[in-house]
């Protein structure tokens, strides 16, 4: 069995602990070649094209 926590923590102290844990948003660039949704710094799936 797990312990007992010796100190409560209240619900803002849990929330500053937790800000960081948010889901980012996904930030899509436009290829330049086919004009289809590419992830930054990646080679294109569709065309297979790296910056022009």
């Amino acid at each position: 069995m797990g312990g007992v926590p010796v100190k409560h923590r209240s619900k803002s102290a849990v929330g500053h602990t937790r800000s960081h844990l948010a889901l980012k948003k996904i930030r899509l660039f436009v290829c330049q070649n086919c004009q289809s949704p590419v992830l930054p710094h990646r080679v294109c799936g569709n065309c297979g094209v790296y910056k022009k």
